[in-house]
């Protein structure tokens, strides 16, 4: 039983066993134990947990966590409870007695958390049992939920405002990932968290390589990626739509690779399934729609791939910390194309949404583009979308690790625009570049285009570079898709500047048509695996703990890293600690877990002496 009231860093230092706070922590832990509200904007990965766990265990009472991933929340709890914290869930895959025995010890005072999901947070049954008891915060993870701008609006979370209401005097801590400053806003407003204690944390995530790259044979190029960066780890690759989930998990289990599909049409048993594997199993890539993540908890995903272009930049950001979490080297790779924009364009416009919410989706499209087209330094473009301004190449992404070429683009670019012109400002991407090249197609002879002026006049430049050329032209708003006319291209204000030679434009090459030069390999320069920190005299050792990590989960039917983490493995394999003090001063290791795991893993090493 930990003892309420505690001082902070004692409850850091004895429950979880990390000596200090990270960057923000400890004023967001002090803010939410003096009583107060908070707004945390931490990078995945960066602590979000610490930020109301602590005070869950220091202020008297239970805190309440809302978490919209109820299949996370056995993790969770387990983690905690490894941990000597008193720690539940309440949600529907719970017998009725087992709620009982809860809801018991909950009126007992014996929880320091409870994990709950919107929906049973706000029947009448567990609000009368909540106001009942002493509640010593509410914490609502993923809170850009809440906002109707964010990348993963839930209707539910707009009613957790009654909160304020219903339990005015109990503090509201609000955490998410990735908030641009209008999620903000409405996340701030709608849980009635004051205009004070807003915490944003910086959004570099420097242990993630970014490389985006052309789409030209998607499954190939993953294919190739996987295994030449990240054979035998842990991956997450998102697919834009069921059916390419399942294709390619299909086709990369052909290929040699262990791969499981994940989507929401999926049976709910086969996706639970499939879930524990990903989150006990080593080495297991999971191929999923964006239903698959969102609280993933796996501290050692080594790569996120994407063979779709996310819908913005804050969807991207979300996804891609999904990797690395446990502060360990990772890739954040991607193809993407113009069959992209159009996929991303149609289900826009087959939405029910209103026209500001589309007008708002398809400027955050843009900005993503933009950052796949970018010639410059990706990390700064991410982080200055979110607020974050910052020059200094970051050396850790394609772009600095291998500066495009570029060419001077201006006659293309007007050649481009006046067949946009002269066709009409009707056609798509496709139709625009048969002209240009000259392609005598039936659809051209109809239209009578193949008298313009413009056919075939640049014939001279690859359907492959005409594809970039477009796409650098809407990503640099000289060009725009008009979301009403099927994707139709027209063009903007800027399209006169150009026409006349007053703006000059300056493309990046496609690297796959550069002679000799295509991506750049990610796997040594950019993001290897966690072993890559492991000293070649300590190989067979982190072999061996990593095997006894996961023979103590299988036994305890939990994942491995609620056991340890693999960063919690590495420091055992170079301190090498041979008694209980030097095990517990091991990063990530508590009194609890010293005193039910220390004897084995002392063990352990010392039948490798201290090589």
């Amino acid at each position: 039983m930990v003892a309420k009231q505690m001082n902070p860093l004692d409850i850091l230092n004895n429950v979880f066993g990390y000596e200090s706070f990270r960057p923000l922590q400890r004023e967001v832990v002090d803010a939410v134990i003096a009583g107060g509200n908070a707004l945390a904007l931490m990078p995945t990965g960066g602590g979000k947990s610490i930020c109301y766990q602590v005070p869950a265990i220091a202020r008297a009472g239970c805190g309440v966590v809302v978490s919209p991933l109820i299949a996370l929340m056995q993790d969770q709890v387990d983690t905690l409870k490894g941990l000597g914290v008193k720690a539940e869930f309440l949600n529907s895959t719970l017998d009725y007695d087992a709620v009982l025995e809860i809801e018991q010890a909950l009126r007992a005072g014996a929880l320091d958390l409870l994990y709950v999901a919107p929906e049973r947070l706000l029947q009448q049954r567990t609000l009368d049992l909540l106001q009942a008891v002493e509640v010593g915060l509410f914490a609502i993870d993923e809170a850009h939920c809440v906002s109707q701008w964010g990348h993963d609006f839930r209707e539910d979370y707009l009613r957790l405002e009654i909160l304020a209401g219903v339990f005015p005097g109990v503090p509201r801590i609000a955490l998410t990932a990735t908030a641009d400053p209008t999620t903000r806003q409405e996340i701030v407003d709608r849980l009635q968290l004051g205009a004070t204690n807003q915490f944003v944390s910086s959004f570099d995530r420097p242990n993630i390589f970014y490389n985006i790259i052309e789409k030209k044979d998607p499954r190939k190029q993953l294919h190739a990626f996987i295994r030449g960066s990240h054979p035998g780890c842990a991956g997450i690759v998102y697919c834009g739509s069921r059916r390419r989930v399942e294709e390619t998990a299909t086709w990369l289990s052909d290929h040699g690779i262990n791969a499981l599909p994940y989507h929401a049409g999926l049976p709910a048993d086969t996706r639970q399934e499939h879930q524990r594997r990903f989150l006990e199993e080593d080495g297991l890539v999971m191929v999923a729609t964006i239903a698959f993540g969102m609280g993933i908890d796996k501290p050692d995903v080594r790569f996120v791939a994407h063979l779709d272009m996310p819908k913005s930049i804050e969807s991207y950001y979300q996804e891609t910390g999904r990797a690395g979490r446990d502060g360990l080297k990772s890739d954040a790779w991607m193809v993407y194309g113009f069959q992209d924009v159009a996929w991303i364009r149609q289900r826009l416009m087959e939405s029910e949404a209103s026209e500001d919410f589309k007008r708002v989706e398809w400027r955050r499209m843009n900005a993503m583009l933009g950052l796949c087209e970018v010639s410059s330094c990706r990390r700064n473009v991410i982080l200055d979308y979110f607020g974050e301004t910052t020059t200094e190449p970051c050396r850790r992404c394609d772009n600095c690790l291998q500066p495009p070429e570029t060419w001077d683009g201006t006659q293309a670019a007007q050649m481009a625009l006046s067949a946009v012109y002269r066709t009409g400002q009707t056609f798509g991407a496709n139709y625009v570049i048969d002209v240009l090249i000259g392609k005598l197609s039936d659809r051209i002879i109809q239209y009578d285009h193949h008298n313009l002026p413009t056919f075939g006049v640049g014939v001279a430049i690859s359907v492959n570079e005409w594809r970039s050329v477009l796409r650098q032209l809407v990503a640099q708003g000289v060009l725009r898709v008009d979301m009403e006319r099927h994707g139709a291209l027209k063009l903007t204000e800027m399209s006169r500047e150009v026409l006349k030679g007053e703006v000059a434009l300056e493309f990046r090459k496609d690297r796959s048509l550069v002679p000799g030069k295509g991506s750049p390999a990610t796997g040594k320069k950019s993001a290897a695996a966690a072993t890559s920190a492991i000293a070649a005299h300590d190989q067979e050792l982190w072999e061996a703990l990593r095997a006894l990590r996961k023979s103590l989960a299988d036994a305890k039917n939990v994942p491995a890293f609620v056991v340890f983490n693999d960063r919690s493995l590495i420091a055992m394999c170079r301190e090498r600690p041979l008694t209980h003090g030097q095990f517990l001063a091991i990063d990530g290791v508590g009194p609890k877990k010293c005193e039910e795991y220390a004897d084995p893993f002392i063990a352990e090493i010392a039948r490798f002496g201290d090589d």
